[in-house]
């Protein structure tokens, strides 16, 4: 990690950097993949060349000084660009010049819409392989992936967007309990409750002119794929995002309560992020994805 007198060190300089962004070395080795001691060893090198301080300690914690503040303003755009345009670059020479990582927010739609239909997507693109990955925690420029789908996060990079689905809910049950019945029902039949989405019940319940005193509270479940088992075999109601019960509904699993859609004010988006290694098969899988979602409506009279 030593370098020359007049030898640059641009892979500390890119470490420090992340240090900045991040705001500390624990968090910045997290984002990097490298061990602490490692990235302390960076920024020793960095410090050691340009002979300044880059960070101080304030009580049991590390904080930029006003020299490494500057630095990391000064340097923080023009590496953030060279990191970019080399990732750009090297895809020619990239060996898996036909797969792309698809990383997600939305674990249960990509359980029952998404990885479903890949194989059609796959197919279309003549045999294009899509990694998928779920995560809930802030996407960062460091990772591996190419398209990011999700609700609530948002990409801090330079990224194309579609808006691929903007959020019904509906309450939906089992036909042999709710087949031929209204709304009425909802005041007998317990609701399960979905503790990943704890927005979903309360939005709903405002839209149908409702409050948790009308309704009987059922189960938890953490997530919506955990509680769509339990509504299809049991005497329960969910209240759900449309799209990730409608093949359900079609085949005849689950019954849409009428009258119970209502939008949540949620929309999903698709982001194909520049530095994707494969560009045109991320953005082309967003265009799709807009296209499958589209085709995934219920119809109103379901």
């Amino acid at each position: 990690m030593a370098t020359e007198d007049n030898e640059v060190p641009i892979n500390a300089i890119r470490v420090f950097v992340t240090i900045a962004r991040e705001g500390s070395v624990t968090r910045a080795a997290g984002a990097l993949g490298a061990t602490q001691s490692s990235v302390s060893r960076y920024l020793a090198v960095l410090e050691d060349y340009l002979g300044a301080d880059l960070m101080e300690r304030r009580g049991r914690r590390s904080e930029l000084t006003e020299f490494g503040r500057l630095f990391a303003n000064t340097v923080a755009e023009p590496i953030d660009t060279v990191y970019f345009t080399a990732k750009r670059m090297r895809r020619r020479n990239r060996p898996d010049a036909n797969r792309i990582v698809v990383r997600t927010s939305l674990s249960t739609f990509a359980y029952s819409l998404l990885i479903p239909n890949l194989q059609a997507f796959s197919a279309e693109m003549g045999g294009v392989t899509v990694d998928v990955i779920s995560s809930l925690s802030l996407p960062t420029s460091s990772e591996n992936f190419d398209v990011l789908i999700t609700r609530d996060l948002s990409v801090i990079e330079p990224a194309d967007n579609w808006e691929i689905y903007n959020e019904q809910l509906v309450c939906v049950g089992s036909p042999n309990h709710v087949d031929g019945k209204g709304l009425s029902i909802i005041r007998s039949m317990p609701i399960l409750n979905v503790t990943s989405r704890p927005d979903v019940l309360p939005t709903w319940l405002r839209a149908m002119n409702l409050t948790s005193k009308d309704i009987k509270s059922g189960a938890r479940y953490d997530h919506n794929y955990l509680a769509l088992p339990a509504v299809m075999t049991g005497k329960w109601l969910l209240v759900a995002p449309e799209i990730i019960v409608s093949d359900l509904v079609r085949g005849g699993v689950l019954h849409v309560i009428p009258g119970s859609r209502t939008p949540s004010g949620m929309q999903y988006r698709a982001y194909a992020v520049d530095r994707s290694d494969n560009p045109e098969i991320a953005r082309a899988f967003c265009r799709w994805l807009a296209r499958l979602c589209k085709k995934a409506a219920i119809p109103e009279a379901a």
